[in-house]
């Protein structure tokens, strides 16, 4: 773990910028948070903090992507959520973290030193809004992994967090999702199946099987490419009247 001099240190040209907890700061409240602020990068592997540690920062990840995780007595590990970029990291008024967060890809932090963040927030209204949209937005997201791990076929669950990926990607570079999209998929094979509580050679077959159809298509390991993004949305399983993934 190490501070780093981060080439971003102009909010206003900040990749996550729109989407991040301080999204809705005005320039003013910029510069206090600018006091408070400071970058970490991390390896891929390696923890960022584990659980029952003491939370001595809240952070947002301005690039990469890290794992939540929840170890049992027994040694047993689960991995309960992503956190991608513009996802934030600690929750102020708890002192001790909930997880265990690893960084799964090489990872930058835009960290915030606890106490004066919890400071801001009670006299900048804007934080608190954009904190809780974005608290209750990651309730959605809970309940709709509920649904993925819980009802959905194989299949269904490589689609849905293709689907996802997919729509976070677009969001980042403030585009609408399209037919003929590609992105980067963050997620190893291994990591995939971890999170979806499938083997690996599973998350092989049905992703061999999404292609061989031509739901998806692949330029080397990690790049995917969408031609027609409603075939895979109607992979996923979902009631498209109900409302898709956010």
């Amino acid at each position: 773990m190490n501070d780093v001099s981060f080439n971003i240190r102009d909010c206003g040209h900040c990749p996550i910028r729109h989407r991040a907890v301080c999204s809705r700061c005005e320039p003013d409240e910029l510069e206090r948070l600018d006091d408070i602020k400071y970058y970490r990068t991390y390896e891929a592997g390696q923890p960022i903090i584990w659980s029952g540690d003491q939370m001595e920062f809240v952070a947002s990840v301005v690039n990469g992507i890290a794992t939540l995780s929840q170890t049992m007595e027994d040694g047993r590990t689960q991995m309960v959520g992503l956190l991608l970029p513009s996802d934030f990291i600690g929750r102020p008024g708890r002192e001790m973290a909930p997880f265990d967060v690893v960084a799964v890809t090489d990872l930058t932090l835009c960290c915030f030193r606890k106490r004066p963040f919890e400071d801001m927030m009670s006299s900048t209204p804007s934080i608190g809004g954009r904190l809780l949209q974005m608290t209750l937005d990651e309730l959605d997201s809970a309940r709709e992994w509920m649904l993925v791990l819980g009802r959905k076929t194989a299949r269904e669950k490589i689609a849905s967090l293709l689907t996802i990926i997919a729509r976070r990607d677009a969001s980042l570079h403030k585009a609408i999702p399209k037919d003929g999209m590609t992105f980067e998929l963050p997620l190893t094979r291994e990591a995939m199946a971890d999170y979806l509580g499938l083997t690996l050679e599973t998350v092989s077959r049905q992703i061999s099987a999404l292609k061989k159809v031509g739901i998806i298509e692949l330029q080397g390991k990690r790049r995917v490419v969408v031609p027609q993004l409603e075939l895979l949305i109607a992979e996923t399983g979902d009631d498209l009247d109900g409302g898709a993934i956010a």
